[in-house]
């Protein structure tokens, strides 16, 4: 009886033992890219950045529509262009590597971005949220989420403060 006992008992562990494969990660070589990507955008060491891509990868930021990464770079160099300094705040920063049903590897980053204006001193912040999917080692994919509403809101102060200034002199 007991042995009957011992052998349902290890029936049932063996049964009770889940063998899914691992598929949350907060270490890995793809977070580690993302880590260096960031620190590239963040001294402008624009050839480490793009060595972090596909030819081919494509960029969602706030859109549906993907735009190649080298037009995405562009953008960002004219938005970060005006700022005196920028970067994301590091202790307020998580990353996690998801492996998903098909097999892609995806590191999901949050943080929030902040940088200084040049032109009067004044500090924008907001959050962000990229998803990054990666092949062989590099990105293929990029979705990015984060409200644009401070910046533009920034950008038309400045435009207005820029319009008083030039109509201020014409009428001098």
């Amino acid at each position: 009886m007991k042995k009957l006992f011992l052998l349902g008992l290890i029936f049932s562990l063996i049964l009770s033992c889940d063998n899914k494969p691992q598929q949350y990660f907060s270490e890995s070589q793809e977070i580690e890219a993302i880590k260096t990507r960031i620190k590239a955008y963040e001294n402008q060491d624009w050839t480490t950045y793009k060595s972090q891509f596909l030819d081919s990868a494509q960029v969602f930021h706030n859109q549906n529509t993907g735009i190649p990464y080298l037009e995405s770079l562009k953008r960002q160099q004219d938005i970060i262009a005006n700022f005196a300094s920028y970067g994301f705040v590091e202790d307020k920063t998580i990353l996690e590597m998801v492996i998903d049903k098909d097999n892609n590897k995806w590191v999901n980053y949050w943080s929030v971005w902040s940088g200084k204006l040049k032109a009067n001193g004044k500090e924008i912040t907001f959050p962000v949220h990229l998803t990054t999917q990666f092949l062989d080692g590099k990105i293929l994919k990029e979705y990015g989420y984060y409200d644009t509403a401070k910046l533009t809101a920034a950008f038309i102060e400045l435009e207005a403060e820029q319009l008083e200034q030039n109509t201020s002199l014409a009428v001098e």
